[in-house]
């Protein structure tokens, strides 16, 4: 064992009934490195770094190995010493950050608890020290979302904010579950910057578990490659991407989407018109809780859909993305005009709207917090078919073991119930769920943002081979830009609630006119998996 660890795992076993998730995977973290996880969804990543913390759920079981964290047998501690270990010596960022943070708290008291317990801060110092964090974590006017519940924000700014509370207790070793999978690509270089800051300033160590081989190339030191509950491989991360010696790592390394865009069909007319929506929530001060004024979520959006054609919305978190595209649904109220295939959705009642939706389908970017825990996968999927119609319950089996097989998933698993699948399962399950209804419209809403890269293109090739059968209509909101150029025909870039530039996907890429656009491709550049389009830019 190397003493000079912060972190030391040997021959460590973990199973889940008689499914086992951990086969004798070891490990070092050492003081002041990055050190990655990567593997394809359910290849134990996650599973490993909740046992390194003592986080495992009550049906694991650690069959085997050793877990040596500063010094402490973690498997072997007790409930006290597991205290002073989280949030002090290890703190952990969880991959679905809505579901992590207590619903029931602010963000000054989600962070202040850790500032608390670990730093003795309380009062005016725990405040200044929170909106310093919240700063650091890329928080615009910090001081506003002290009192904030998780539902309020978006579903980066929960990341940010569990990033935030993690850090505040200065830990040596900091476990990042897909930190950045929520977060657009500027948020993720600062995030990722402000990492390996700290890991340069406080010796702090970083275990970076992450899919995105882009992110783990430029910033790690070292990468242990699992699947299947084993490790394949190790080692440092220049050789890793330029001589990996196992298979399976080079089919990490080389996945990624094949071909263009879907051809785009003949139709002239949209199936889509969106002309001057706005999305304006009002902000409430005083006793009598009276309007002072509008927080422009979407001010004066207007774009077409034609079917058969992929429409990219890219931008930061809090840009409206996600507010702009539930409007179009009518699942938020707005004003302006949606027409769908020449229908005035706006005009409608909600009685009317109802034979509509099957024809309009989503997928939320949270899949834990859209599926229900108390309904096993068939359910889940077979809802929608039930409510638009009359199956037989033998029809709508055969329906729903189709739309699993589609994206990736054994028909066998749909009497598994949600938080029995890892979060790239769950996504894959939501997709489903929207394309057993055959739409003609699906909004994707980050879609394939917690899967890992390989099964992101599956996904993607996926959903065009279905806009090719059916001539689907997406409206993709994304923040991976790498994924825009290959899924999306067009492309619209949103800010502060506007779009600030439209075009084909691939012109406004390579010569992007306004300043944001050009930021966004210089940090997708950075952050990995854009190569091509910025020597595109910059040849």
């Amino acid at each position: 064992m190397k003493h000079s660890s912060i972190l030391s795992v040997r021959g460590l076993g973990v199973r889940f009934g008689r499914s086992v998730a951990v086969d004798d995977v070891s490990l070092d973290v050492l003081p002041g490195e990055t050190m990655a996880l990567v593997g394809e969804s359910g290849s134990g990543k996650s599973v490993t770094a909740r046992a390194v913390m003592g986080l495992l759920p009550p049906q694991a079981r650690v069959v085997s190995g050793a877990v040596s964290l500063d010094g402490v047998d973690v498997l072997s501690a007790s409930a006290a010493e597991l205290r002073r270990l989280r949030g002090g010596v290890a703190a952990m960022v969880f991959q679905e950050p809505r579901p992590s943070l207590n619903p029931l708290h602010t963000v000054e008291k989600l962070i202040g608890e850790t500032l608390r317990w670990q730093k003795g801060l309380a009062g005016a110092a725990a405040r200044s020290r929170m909106l310093e964090l919240l700063d650091m974590v890329g928080m615009d006017q910090p001081r506003n979302y002290l009192t904030a519940y998780p539902h309020e924000l978006s579903g980066g700014q929960c990341q940010r904010v569990m990033i935030a509370s993690a850090l505040a207790g200065e830990p040596k070793l900091l476990i990042a579950d897909e930190p950045t999978t929520a977060l657009d690509v500027t948020v993720q270089r600062q995030i990722l910057d402000l990492m390996a800051d700290l890991t340069r300033r406080l010796s702090m160590s970083v275990l970076l578990i992450s899919h995105d081989l882009g992110l783990v190339h430029h910033y790690a030191d070292r990468a242990y490659v699992m699947r299947h509950g084993r490790v394949m491989e190790e080692g440092g991360v220049d050789r890793l991407f330029t001589a990996p010696r196992h298979e399976y790592t080079r089919s990490l390394v080389s996945a990624g989407a094949q071909g263009a865009p879907a051809v785009l069909g003949s139709e002239p007319e949209p199936i889509l018109d969106v002309r001057d929506l706005k999305v304006w929530f009002p902000v409430r001060k005083g006793l009598l809780r009276r309007t002072a004024g509008h927080v422009k979520a979407v001010d004066g959006v207007s774009f077409q859909l034609r079917r058969g054609e992929c429409l990219g919305l890219v931008g930061e978190s809090g840009s409206g993305k996600t507010t702009l595209g539930m409007a179009v649904l009518r699942l938020l109220r707005g004003q302006g005009r949606v027409r769908f295939r020449g229908e005035e959705l706006t005009a409608l009642a909600e009685r009317d709207m109802r034979p509509l939706r099957r024809r309009l389908q989503v997928v939320f970017q949270d899949p834990f917090g859209s599926l229900s825990p108390r309904m096993c996968v068939e359910d889940i999927v077979a809802e929608g078919l039930f409510a638009h119609g009359h199956p037989t319950h033998e029809e709508a089996t055969r329906r729903v073991c189709t739309a699993l097989d589609e994206v990736g998933l054994d028909p066998a698993l749909r009497h598994r119930y949600p938080h029995e699948f890892s979060g790239g399962q769950r996504q894959r399950i939501a997709i489903a769920r929207a394309l057993v209804l055959r739409p003609e419209l699906l909004v994707l809403d980050e879609p394939t943002s917690s899967l890992d890269r390989s099964v992101q293109f599956q996904v993607i090739d996926l959903l065009r081979d279905l806009q090719c059968q059916r001539g689907l209509g997406y409206l993709f909101i994304t923040h991976d830009l790498h994924l825009t150029q290959a899924f999306c025909h067009r492309v619209l870039v949103m800010r502060d609630g506007r779009i600030v530039e439209s075009g084909a996907t691939r012109e406004v890429f390579a010569n992007p006119r306004h300043q944001y656009t050009r930021t966004l491709v210089d940090a997708a550049a950075v952050c990995g998996g854009f190569d091509e389009l910025q020597s595109r830019r910059t040849a």
